[in-house]
């Protein structure tokens, strides 16, 4: 498919030094701002596929936008303007080395785990007799560790992060109180839109002064899991798959194709046909979560319009 972002190679005045992720294209503006680029790259399995996908940059930078203003009073955040739709210009952070999940049910890579017969997650104990998306009687924070260099995110537990001092425990229990207050928030919101907010990501991180914020996406497709609440319960009792807007079906298809980002699979080829449900999909999940219409900017010459809309917020900001 063409018109996708799926690199950058900007030079925007101050520029210090670009960071590339999976998805985000993180450009540093003078050691004060951060001018953060959301592609259409898709990734899964910690690995990047082949082709962009059309305007899901766009939904991931609006969805986390719109949920930024919305939790702005529960937990500050990085966030300053979105010049494009695709970007979002933040204070520069230094961001902590974990990346707090919490789960709400037994569902996608918690599932696979008690599948396999284990019983506990980062720590955590699961009961025994649950299915499948089964609720949890609370929700469990299931950290991660920040892969660098294209490593995979690893489980890691409460204890092993601050043993080892990845986090101090001062800041660590403020990004378990901010996790849980997200969660809470996102749910509600979720639950008002007929849907489930099932499981989650957050990401923190230090601003020069020493506050503790919330930076990068919140309650996207990428970083989050939701079922459909309407037949939820009788799926279940059913033992059927649930209804679900995330990311997992990519997983799922990439899985039935062979691919699971073990060495030496190959990635199955991905058909403009498939690539236009997977665009639709994330639109879908869009339009339920935000409960507005999704509006396709235009995307003739994508790089073009990042850097004109950059361009001018900088100027701006002089």
């Amino acid at each position: 498919m063409s018109n996708t972002i799926t690199t950058t190679n900007f030079n925007f005045p101050g520029q210090k030094s670009v960071y590339r992720g999976k998805v985000r294209e993180v450009y540093n503006i003078n050691d004060e701002l951060l001018v953060m680029v959301a592609t259409d790259r898709l990734s899964a399995f910690d690995v990047v596929l082949p082709k962009g996908i059309p305007y899901k940059g766009q939904i991931l930078n609006q969805i986390a936008t719109k949920f930024m203003e919305l939790t702005q009073d529960i937990v500050p955040n990085w966030l300053i303007a979105t010049p494009d739709p695709s970007v979002a210009v933040g204070h520069l952070c230094e961001p902590f080395k974990v990346e707090m999940v919490i789960r709400g049910y037994l569902s996608g890579h918690a599932s696979r785990e008690y599948a396999a017969g284990k019983r506990q997650i980062c720590g955590v104990a699961m009961a025994e007799g649950l299915k499948e998306n089964d609720k949890f009687p609370e929700p469990i924070i299931t950290p991660t560790t920040k892969a660098d260099n294209g490593e995979h995110d690893a489980d890691i537990s409460r204890e092993d992060i601050l043993s080892k001092g990845i986090v101090s425990e001062e800041d660590y229990l403020v990004l378990e109180k901010y996790t849980r207050a997200l969660f809470q928030r996102g749910t509600e919101i979720a639950a008002s839109r007929g849907l489930i907010l099932v499981d989650t990501k957050y990401e923190f991180g230090k601003t020069k002064d020493g506050q503790i914020v919330l930076i990068d996406e919140i309650h996207t497709p990428d970083s989050s899991r939701y079922f459909y609440a309407e037949g939820y319960q009788e799926r279940q009792d059913n033992g059927q798959e649930q209804k679900q807007l995330s990311k997992e079906f990519v997983r799922r298809w990439l899985i039935e194709n062979g691919f699971q980002g073990q060495e030496g699979q190959q990635i199955p080829e991905m058909t403009d046909a498939y690539i236009e449900t997977v665009s639709d999909r994330y639109i879908e999940l869009y339009e339920n979560i935000i409960g507005e219409k999704f509006v396709k900017a235009d995307i003739s010459n994508i790089n073009e319009r990042i850097e004109k809309n950059v361009l001018a917020y900088l100027s701006g900001q002089k």
